[in-house]
């Protein structure tokens, strides 16, 4: 992984001053007769003045829009020690500079995946366009959805860091999200869904988590964990440390030993149990990935809900059966709590 640089915070004053910039930019484009319709288009312009940087010092370095309400942010991150993108489908009336807010939704992939995940994979984007809500969807890696252990010297990459407050950060001070927050994720970045809900709590209303291993030190499930980060070219050691022997982190963010901590979050969870494909699946042999490791999460999301239930934690679970470790089951379960996802933050239908 590449370094850079980190960068110190903007003085407040200043970041004060670049804002007031941006907002008097829009003003004066107005004031010249520039109407909603011109406004609307404002995802294509270019960033207006110097975008408003996080507490870290993560900045916005360069904006694409490609799809009509969807733009491409590449992130300059100190957390990281590398620049990132994230994708962002904006409500039909966001317009820049506004001193309106919108609820926003934290879309995150799964692993061997990008930031791309859920608008090549998924409706999203039409979802969305029913709504006034922000959706942010930020790029991770695989072992993402922590700041790494490092063998207890901590340092990058800090993936939590970088969504829990570069990312959000940004998005509040430079495209209007506001306080009203709900996540959702797919396999690794359900997981990390449940986890940050957990970890932070009042940061979503709304957690959901779509085949996410939600009790990351049950039987087998670090051996499974470690196996499938090494696999994919990581030191499966340095993401949460070497299990057993430091335990301690790795309950400091397993949903199941936070459990406690998502009370008063509302909170959705899926996954099938059986192994055996579901409709729209691949007819794929009976020994594949995709099956046999759904069973594996689907046990995993029994014990979950086990101990939601021992926790007296209202929750929603669809625990559905039949099904594989792929986006046919995900699509499904994702349309399902979308209206949940949008009630709790008050987007309303347009």
């Amino acid at each position: 992984m590449t370094s850079s640089v980190r960068r110190r915070p903007l003085p407040s004053p200043l970041r004060r001053s670049l804002a007031a910039g941006a907002s008097a930019a829009v003003l004066a484009a107005g004031m010249s007769g520039v109407g909603v319709s011109a406004a609307h288009a404002a995802p294509a312009a270019a960033l207006a003045a110097a975008p408003v940087a996080a507490d870290t010092g993560a900045r916005i370095t360069s904006e694409k829009k490609v799809a009509a309400n969807a733009v491409d942010i590449t992130i300059d991150s100190p957390s990281l020690g590398q620049s990132v993108k994230t994708r962002v489908l904006l409500p039909k009336n966001w317009m820049r500079g506004s001193q309106a807010t919108w609820p926003v939704l934290y879309a995150f992939h799964g692993g061997q995946d990008d930031y791309t995940s859920w608008t090549r994979s998924t409706d999203i984007e039409a979802w969305a366009a029913r709504y006034n809500v922000l959706v942010v969807m930020p790029e991770g890696a695989n072992g993402s959805y922590t700041d790494w252990y490092n063998y207890g010297k901590g340092g990058t990459p800090k993936w939590e860091t970088f969504h829990t407050a570069e990312v959000r950060q940004l998005m509040e001070r430079n495209y209007g999200a506001g306080a009203l927050r709900a996540a959702i994720g797919n396999s690794s970045g359900g997981a990390g869904a449940m986890a940050y809900a957990a970890r932070h709590p009042g940061l979503f209303r709304y957690a959901a988590s779509l085949s996410g291993i939600l009790s990351m030190r049950s039987i087998g499930m670090p051996a499974l964990l470690m196996f499938t980060n090494a696999s994919n070219g990581v030191d499966p050691f340095a993401i949460w440390g070497i299990p057993w022997a430091d335990d301690a982190n790795w309950a400091a963010h397993d949903p199941h030993a936070l459990a406690p901590r998502l009370r008063g979050t509302g909170l959705f969870f899926s996954s099938g149990t059986t192994g055996r494909p579901g409709p729209g699946d691949p007819n794929v042999a009976p020994w594949d990935i995709g099956l046999l490791s759904e069973i594996a999460v689907g046990a995993n999301n029994q014990e979950f809900k086990k101990r939601l239930d021992q926790l007296k934690i209202p929750y929603t679970a669809h625990i559905y059966g039949d099904g594989r470790h792929n986006w046919p089951a995900w699509i499904r379960e994702a349309q399902s709590v979308w209206p949940a996802l949008m009630k709790s933050i008050g987007a309303r239908k347009v």
